[in-house]
């Protein structure tokens, strides 16, 4: 299920990518550039879990 708030991320494409990306890599530099995606890769696991783990909760309120 998609959250209404995230899908304008569906209509990002490669160009805006390279955008953000050089944005990211002027502010931050190359350096802190791999921590900064691990921490992001993080966030978005830990979030996608939460979302998991949401729904179950929410199946199972359904079910009983």
């Amino acid at each position: 299920s998609m959250l209404p708030a995230l899908a304008f991320l569906q209509n990002i494409g490669f160009p805006e990518l390279l955008v953000i990306l050089l944005i990211v890599l002027l502010l931050f530099g190359a350096k802190r550039l791999p921590e900064i995606a691990r921490g992001m890769g993080r966030a978005i696991h830990e979030f996608k879990k939460g979302i998991k783990e949401t729904e179950k909760d929410v199946d199972e309120l359904k079910k009983s």
